[in-house]
């Protein structure tokens, strides 16, 4: 009996989109543990996952490799780009902090689209109708939101840079709408 190991096709395997003004891109496969935790646990959790959890709304932050964003006042979902070992250790981190907390691993119901270029903003609130001028969404800025029918998870990672998380059974239809949204940004 030959072992078979189950290979997870990546969502967006052999997507690829944009215009001249922005680039679409299927991010890299990451970790990613849904976090709840109260006030007054956050920092003691905030030490074993290597990354201060941010406390601010629509703030996020990163160190390690890692992004830890703020979805509500006792809710965070944090991203560890890498293998598998990496959202292992998080998840053993979470366990191990003594905090009171609940933590998921979500990173088979999520992916993440990468959208750049100086019609990104644009491309984006062709579907979403989320303020993305500096402003009121600077860099490192993200907002829980809906692009077209679905609910995604937005981070601005540089001025003209932002990752859309969405659930795997819905990234291509996300793709398809940035995909439109890209070409009119074009224009």
């Amino acid at each position: 009996m030959a072992d078979h190991i189950a290979v997870r096709t990546l969502p967006l395997t052999g997507f690829h989109g944009g215009s001249s003004a922005v680039r679409l891109e299927a991010a890299a496969p990451a970790e990613r543990i849904s976090l709840r935790v109260r006030a007054e646990d956050v920092a003691a959790l905030s030490g074993p996952l290597g990354i201060d959890l941010p406390v601010k709304p629509k703030t996020s932050s990163s160190g390690n490799g890692r992004t830890a964003l703020w979805l509500g006042p006792d809710e965070w979902l944090v991203i560890a780009e890498g293998g598998s070992d990496v959202g292992n250790s998080l998840m053993q981190a979470a366990k191990n902090s003594g905090a009171l907390h609940s933590a998921a691993d979500v990173s088979h119901r999520n992916t993440a689209i990468l959208v750049s270029g100086p019609g990104a903003a644009a491309a984006i609130n062709a579907g979403c109708p989320q303020d993305l001028s500096l402003k009121a969404f600077p860099v490192g800025a993200c907002s829980r939101t809906v692009l077209g029918k679905v609910e995604i998870v937005l981070l601005r990672t540089a001025e003209e840079a932002f990752r859309v998380e969405v659930w795997r059974s819905f990234s291509d239809y996300a793709f398809g709408l940035l995909a439109e949204g890209a070409q009119d940004a074009a224009v």
